[in-house]
């Protein structure tokens, strides 16, 4: 139940996302969502499409280097505590987060966020013991729509 992301370096300087969303647009290659974390310098962002072997081809065929990592999208309760909750069952499986956002949109009642963890394998193991609803590619890019 893992999902690809793309993420790439870029350069801090107007028009560098707009040049990576239009390349993705002029393939008709939907975002479906991204974080951007950025320094004086550079950024990075990451993204999950639908077709990221299309989006990876296409963002190189720009002269981007593109890194795809897998990711973990999980659904958490949407209300106070239901982030703590999540954390606990993950901190208790020893599974380290590297990284992580959220999607835009809900699953049902619930939100959904994209971890980068250490450990994957365990750490889906360990949500889904605890009855924690991980997405796969499928269900979510049908959320997405």
């Amino acid at each position: 139940m893992k999902i690809n992301q793309i993420s790439l370096f870029l350069e801090n300087k107007p028009g560098h996302l707009n040049a990576i969303c239009r390349t993705l647009s002029e393939k008709g290659i939907n975002i479906v969502t991204l974080s951007l974390a950025d320094t004086q310098q550079f950024g990075i962002v990451r993204l999950i499409v639908e077709d990221w072997q299309r989006a990876k081809d296409a963002l190189e065929a720009a002269g981007h280097i593109v890194n795809v990592r897998e990711v973990v999208a999980a659904t958490v309760a949407d209300r106070p505590g239901g982030m703590a909750e999540i954390l606990d069952v993950i901190g208790q499986a020893g599974v380290n987060i590297e990284y992580m956002y959220a999607f835009t949109f809900r699953h049902g009642r619930e939100a959904v966020l994209v971890f980068r963890f250490d450990e994957p394998d365990r750490a889906i193991a360990a949500l889904k013991s605890a009855g924690r609803n991980v997405l796969d590619a499928v269900s979510l890019f049908s959320e997405a729509r």
